[in-house]
């Protein structure tokens, strides 16, 4: 009799313990959710920001490449004169 009454003792108290398990692992299944939902905000971001930064860099060394090209075309057509 000794024996079953410990058993249920156990089991009684161990019901409460599983329910707040079940909630502790629900709100970490939520924070990982939105987690990963500000990591792909950021990630967008900053994608967003580097691909205007070499786009700005780009179009920045092509101009600098067309006006040296044509100061050059300018010295070759000074000396053929």
């Amino acid at each position: 009799m000794g024996k079953i009454y410990v058993i249920g003792l156990a089991i009684a108290l161990s019901l409460p313990v599983a329910g707040q398990v079940k909630d502790d692992l629900k709100n970490a299944g939520h924070e990982t959710k939105e987690a990963g939902k500000d990591v792909g905000a950021a990630t967008v971001a900053g994608t967003k920001k580097t691909a205007k930064a070499i786009k700005r860099g780009t179009r920045k060394t092509a101009h600098a490449a067309a006006s040296g090209t044509e100061k050059g075309a300018e010295k070759v057509k000074e000396k053929t004169q």
